[in-house]
């Protein structure tokens, strides 16, 4: 469930802003997302897990409110960042 080191670097290497970037919304937003699909995977056989299930839907809440804050501070990054995790259907 929880991301390797070579993972999470990865992933922010592909959403810094710059050369020392490892915190802004999009690499916070990514890291998110795939906790969250990596949960979503737990759940299809560990189904009573109902603790993890209180965590997801924090992790969810927290994705959403960074969203929410990147959406009003800047509405382009906000909208390359969801074509680019794919979350709005």
């Amino acid at each position: 469930m929880a991301l390797t080191r070579e993972k999470k670097k990865k992933i922010i290497q592909e959403f810094k802003q710059g050369k020392h970037d490892s915190g802004s919304v999009e690499i916070q937003v990514a890291l998110l997302t795939e906790r969250i699909n990596g949960l979503a995977e737990h759940f299809k056989t560990n189904v009573k897990d109902h603790h993890s299930r209180y965590g997801l839907i924090k992790m969810v809440g927290q994705r959403k409110r960074l969203l929410n804050y990147l959406r009003r501070r800047d509405p382009k990054r906000y909208q390359a960042l969801i074509t680019r995790l794919d979350l709005r259907k």
